[in-house]
């Protein structure tokens, strides 16, 4: 599961429960709108009040993500389709949705099957360890860059601007900066237990880890997969694995 981080907005009020955001002055504040999508708490905020209308458009390709990749709904599209082979799959999805698709295939075989989108088993599809990652990304595109964040249950992506935001760790929130374009999600089981299972033979971890955070320079959707694959991993396999990466250097991963 991806955890619900406090973006860090430049409010400067003694109700504000956030660090200020880098590079503002006292003056400097921020519009947000929260919602309910993908069964967890999606946000949108922004520094320019005319920006605000476009939580609307992230709002829409939430819900077009969501009705199409919704594992909890008989009727979606990959509660359809999950019966069918990856290439029968990718011909068959809507191609809104296929880079989703495409993705978690990869992730897959890049990890040797740490993430699998069928860890239930044959016939199965799941693509909660990458679907809300995707949505923020396609959202992203559609509004293009303006001074603002999107939030999607912990998953986070800044539009433009420069965002210190919190995430979850052992001794309290840790502060990371996102910049323009980068994008960070925060994987561990502090908050519902046991739930995150190693794609390889759908087992639960043993992990005594809190929680890895990883940040990507471009994607929501990789910082997502990553995040789950680190944790799975462990620290040290993590690490080395992390390594192999074509991004190798760009991936930013933090341990808490």
């Amino acid at each position: 599961m991806k955890f619900r981080l406090a973006a860090m907005p430049c409010i400067c009020t003694a109700a504000a429960v956030a660090l200020a955001a880098a590079a503002c002055t006292p003056r400097c504040s921020s519009e947000r709108v929260e919602w309910v999508s993908m069964g967890t708490v999606a946000a949108f905020q922004c520094r320019n009040a005319a920006d605000l209308q476009k939580a609307q458009t992230v709002r829409e390709v939430f819900a077009k993500v969501e009705a199409l990749l919704n594992a909890h709904d008989p009727d979606s599209e990959l509660r359809r389709l999950a019966g069918l082979g990856d290439a029968e799959i990718l011909a068959a999805c809507d191609p809104l949705v296929r880079p989703c698709y495409e993705a978690a295939f990869r992730y897959r075989d890049l990890s040797l099957g740490v993430f699998n989108p069928r860890y239930r088993g044959p016939g199965t599809m799941d693509l909660g360890g990458i679907a809300k990652g995707f949505a923020i990304d396609l959202a992203a595109d559609a509004i293009g860059p303006c001074d603002a964040l999107i939030d999607l249950g912990g998953n986070l992506k800044a539009l433009g601007g420069s965002w210190r935001v919190g995430v979850h760790g052992a001794n309290g929130p840790a502060p990371v900066t996102l910049n323009a374009g980068e994008a960070c999600s925060t994987s561990g089981e502090y908050f519902r237990g046991k739930h995150i299972k190693d794609g390889r033979d759908g087992s639960d971890l043993s992990s005594k880890q809190y929680s890895v955070t990883a940040v990507h320079p471009e994607s929501a959707m990789a910082a997502d997969a990553l995040s789950t694959i680190f944790f799975i991993l462990g620290k040290e396999h993590a690490e080395a694995f992390a390594a192999g990466l074509p991004e190798h250097g760009a991936v930013k991963i933090l341990w808490l």
